[in-house]
């Protein structure tokens, strides 16, 4: 048994013993106290790739900048124009207008293929069939001609008399029907996307409320919905990005979009390759802003999910900025170092 005297005197002797030399100092040793330092691990296959990938990346930047087919001049001059703008703003309005309502429709179709209603869940799932196994090209020129089908559209009783008719000729123009035909395709998917989301909550969570007391609508609403949203956004942000690129297609049915308008000048001009640069331009810098908004949205519905939220580029930024200059300011003035745990 140890005596207390015993750990008393013990502790007075490790107090006069110095630690011993390879102990003292920090975990980085001057050129001075004779070990080695530690020198980290050089990656020179890591370092050639970037060489090779940045050489590879210059020469294609060279050829662009410097191909005078591409005629910048003329890039520079349509690329704030009045018809240009126009079918920008046009093509904006369609993709708003086409996922606001194409998920208003979806989600009560996800709904409903995940209701223990039979009728509900297979007229969901053959909404999704149909306009999932039909080319969007195909859907919109059937809505363009749909007045082959139905010359007139009414409004009455069902089954019985109509107390209001009109042409679909002079109700369904170009702009609305390519609105139209996108929305029903993009519910499709969307209602797909939801359903994703809702079957990634934990059932414990369902069966939680419910315990509660909590009603089906309430749940759904205040705690399904909420956790789903951390699968459904990114999914939802690349439908967002692939209907704005899918707008283009609506060029065939003479709408005024982004590629349409451009079509219009080069038709005019001949400059074929210049207005097409002109719309990609308008195309990638509306997607970089929409990418940059799905990055925070996703980061808004990380809350809860993880301990510390992932950081935002301008974070990212200034930690690596931060890191350069401690590295210049020990590269520099070594010798203003302090020593951790030195000489007393």
């Amino acid at each position: 048994m140890v005596s207390p005297s015993d750990i008393t005197f013990s502790s007075r002797v490790s107090a006069a013993v110095p630690p011993p030399s390879h102990l003292k100092g920090s975990s980085s040793q001057g050129p001075d106290d004779g070990l080695p330092r530690i020198v980290p691990r050089r990656h020179f296959g890591r370092w050639l790739t970037a060489v090779a990938a940045l050489l590879v990346f210059a020469m294609v930047v060279n050829s662009v900048v410097r191909n005078r087919a591409f005629q910048w001049d003329v890039v520079g001059r349509y690329f704030t124009t009045a018809a240009v703008l126009d079918g920008l703003l046009l093509t904006l309005w369609l993709t708003g207008v086409v996922m606001v309502l194409g998920f208003l429709l979806g989600t009560p179709l996800a709904v409903m293929r995940l209701s223990a209603n039979p009728v509900l869940c297979t007229l969901s799932w053959g909404y999704v069939w149909i306009f999932r196994s039909t080319p969007l090209l195909v859907q919109l020129l059937f809505w363009f001609n749909i007045g082959a089908l139905y010359p007139t559209l009414g409004l009455g009783i069902p089954f019985g008399p109509e107390f209001l008719t009109v042409k679909t000729v002079n109700l369904l123009g170009p702009t609305l029907t390519a609105a139209i035909g996108l929305t029903l395709h993009e519910a499709a998917y969307a209602a797909e996307v939801v359903r994703g989301g809702i079957l990634s909550v934990d059932a414990g969570q369902t069966e939680a409320a419910q315990a509660l007391g909590i009603g089906r609508r309430r749940t759904l609403r205040r705690i399904v919905i909420p956790q789903a949203m951390r699968s459904i956004v990114p999914t939802a942000g690349n439908m967002l990005i692939g209907t704005l690129k899918g707008t283009s297609i609506v060029s065939v049915l003479a709408v005024h979009d982004l590629l349409y308008s451009v079509q219009l000048v080069y038709n005019q001009t001949y400059q074929v390759i210049p207005l097409l640069m002109v719309a990609t331009l308008w195309y990638i810098a509306v997607t970089t802003v929409l990418s940059a908004g799905q990055f925070y949205v996703e980061r808004y519905y990380a809350r809860g999910s993880a301990r510390a939220l992932p950081p935002t580029p301008l974070q990212r930024l200034r930690i690596h900025l931060a890191a350069l200059r401690a590295r210049l300011t020990r590269a520099i003035a070594p010798e203003a170092r302090p020593a951790i745990g030195g000489d007393r």
